[in-house]
């Protein structure tokens, strides 16, 4: 199964909430009365008088009449009508865009998380040009599938890779938000990529997350370094920096301890990480991935701002779109924070991660 297949079936409680939602705004076509018998019945037309069928001229030749293939056939009218001939076929409900439309349409983008000055323009962007059409829920799909892929196409790049020997991606967020398991996939596709990667384990105080990223390198074939529990992450980092370097390896991942965005003393060691990092390679950490829970929602908003300050964060992973109605925050952040969307998770499979194409999001998100 493709990757957009699995983010479209999985996706299943965003699509569904805002794809309902656009029905529901749209509501049903308006029925034609059933008559009711009282209505005055038309007089039957009276059949015309007959007419003398014309005979043939002694020597003219009778024609045998034309088969049911040979009849003139009624011309089907419309593209689609005469391609597949779907004249007939039913038309879906429509409704008038007028400002209560766009009202429902605004509260209903708000509710699956969009935020509200990200929802205000979109549904002011879908109402240009359009107010007083009467317009059906595939239109209203197509036109905010659009809309969102406009504002995240240019946050859809790749984690960039340089040439510089070891490339230091530090990884960061709050608990939970599925960091090692980021970690672990992606240090698996790099490998598989051809490049060489090395692991530290800098969570040393949840021996869990360590035993975590040694299965994970096991599988990939990537070593893995770690501490004592309890030891110091920033030290930690620099010795992994020492390694990495030594065996010349393309990539360092450092994974880092889960920590709330408000707790001052945990975001302080996270500043220290860095702090030591720069001493090896002042040019270091090269990426700064945060690992966001979709089940978050506008939460995420406030994690991305708390650690833009203290770690310089360069790019964004969102997480846990299979198990939630929130996905709809990633259009948020795209557009308030414009920060690079490497890559999106939607199960704990190695192939449940995936770069970030903002087209497959849309429609997926949208039901289109």
């Amino acid at each position: 199964m493709s990757f957009f297949s699995k983010l479209k079936d999985r996706l299943t409680r965003s699509s569904s909430k805002i794809g309902q939602g656009l029905d529901d705004i749209v509501g049903e076509a308006p029925e034609v009365a059933p008559r009711t018998g009282t209505e005055r019945a038309e007089p039957a037309p009276e059949p015309p008088a007959p007419t003398s069928v014309p005979q043939p001229a002694p020597d003219e030749k009778l024609q045998p009449a034309p088969t049911p293939a040979q009849q003139p056939q009624p011309e089907r009218t419309g593209l689609v009508g005469r391609l597949f001939g779907r004249d007939n076929a039913p038309a879906e409900p429509r409704r008038e865009l007028d400002d209560a439309m766009l009202e429902e349409l605004e509260d209903m983008l708000i509710a699956a998380d969009l935020g509200v000055d990200t929802a205000l323009r979109v549904v002011s962007n879908i109402a240009e040009g359009r107010l007083g059409r009467k317009v059906s829920s595939s239109e209203l799909k197509g036109w905010l599938a659009a809309e969102i892929e406009r504002i995240m196409a240019p946050v859809a790049r790749p984690l960039p890779l340089y040439p510089k020997k070891p490339q230091v991606v530090l990884v960061v967020g709050v608990n939970g938000s599925g960091k090692t398991t980021t970690i672990g996939k992606l240090a698996s596709q790099f490998r598989a990529a051809g490049k060489s990667v090395v692991i530290a384990a800098g969570d040393t105080f949840r021996a869990a997350a360590v035993e975590q990223l040694q299965v994970w390198g096991d599988r990939a074939g990537v070593p893995v370094m770690k501490a004592a529990e309890g030891s110091d992450p920033a030290s930690l980092a620099y010795d992994a920096m020492t390694r990495a370097e030594a065996e010349s390896a393309d990539l360092l991942m450092i994974d880092t301890a889960g920590r709330l965005q408000n707790r001052a003393d945990l975001m302080e060691e996270l500043a220290k990480i860095v702090r030591v990092i720069r001493k090896k390679d002042p040019s270091a950490p090269h990426n700064t991935l945060l690992v966001l829970d979709a089940t978050t929602g506008q939460n995420a908003l406030s994690q991305v701002e708390t650690f833009r300050k203290l770690a310089d964060v360069s790019g964004l992973v969102m997480t846990k779109l299979d198990g939630t109605a929130r996905g709809g925050v990633l259009v948020a952040l795209a557009d308030k924070f414009g920060l690079p969307i490497h890559a999106i998770g939607v199960g704990e499979q190695i192939d449940d991660l995936d770069a970030f194409e903002p087209g497959d999001f849309a429609r997926a998100l949208v039901g289109a």
